[in-house]
């Protein structure tokens, strides 16, 4: 099988013979001075039109033949957004090599927050469905805090931190279906165990009403019931909406109507 840097290695040779046969097709006017804003004029035109191809040909051209042009960097990021914009397996792959290397040549550039998002960006969007192997969700997590840490002030940083969410939230639910697995087989310490790490690793997960809800009647499985209560009141008083809204205030009213134990 080819490892992940074969298979980049690959990609980016393909890729850059693509460049070489567009090369006709983006060539600049003769006698043209400021050949490198007419590409990047050209190319951010075809950008979008959505012509992926077309602009990237351009943005190549400067790229590669225009080395102390001031839309060079511009340009380098715009490669890298044509290969997100083409959204398959390959190009977001690409996409990813575009950002990391225009971090390494420019790494305090002022759009070097905008080249750490969008590489950030590029891991996400190859996350797979929960119940699938998570390793994208969790490089697309390690580049995000990346983002927070080196651009607090970044006027992207909302994205970025929506984005986090929205990894933080596919990671904690792959791992959250594991202990419903175990809640369903009636393996009551496994998914106590599976649904305690949810809620240490991820406090702020989005469908954590779900996870108090299991855990809480797992615990009450074995007779913890004293340890049971709390999640439940905890769903109450964080959700106003939720499915486990009313079996869980039934759950309290029968918890606290409970006789105590005798001593």
């Amino acid at each position: 099988m080819m490892t992940i840097p074969s298979r980049l290695a690959v990609l980016t040779v393909a890729a850059l013979s693509l460049g070489g046969c567009g090369a006709q097709r983006a060539s600049v006017p003769p006698a043209n001075a400021d050949a490198d804003q007419f590409l990047f004029e050209r190319g951010s035109a075809e950008f979008k039109d959505r012509k992926w191809l077309a602009a990237r040909e351009y943005y190549r051209q400067i790229v590669d033949n225009y080395p102390q042009s001031q839309y060079r960097p511009d340009a380098k990021l715009g490669v890298g957004d044509t290969y997100i914009g083409e959204h398959s397996t390959e190009s977001l792959l690409l996409a990813v090599n575009e950002f990391r290397e225009f971090l390494t040549f420019y790494p305090t550039s002022p759009r070097a927050d905008y080249a750490q998002y969008r590489l950030a960006f590029a891991q996400s969007e190859q996350m797979l469905a929960p119940e699938r192997d998570q390793t994208n969700t969790r490089e697309a997590i390690k580049e995000l805090q990346v983002f927070v840490d080196r651009y607090p002030n970044s006027p992207i940083l909302p994205d970025a931190r929506a984005l986090m969410r929205k990894a933080k939230d596919r990671l904690s639910e792959a791992s959250y279906r594991v202990g419903f697995f175990y809640f369903r087989s009636k393996w009551w310490p496994g998914a106590i165990d599976r649904f305690q790490q949810v809620l240490k690793e991820d406090p702020e997960f989005t469908q954590r009403d779900a996870v108090y809800y299991h855990l809480a009647e797992s615990l009450l499985r074995i007779d913890r019931k004293a340890e049971a209560l709390p999640y439940f009141e905890r769903l109450l008083k964080e959700f106003e909406q939720s499915s486990y809204l009313e079996a869980s205030r039934r759950r309290v009213t029968e918890l606290k109507s409970a006789p105590a134990p005798e001593r």
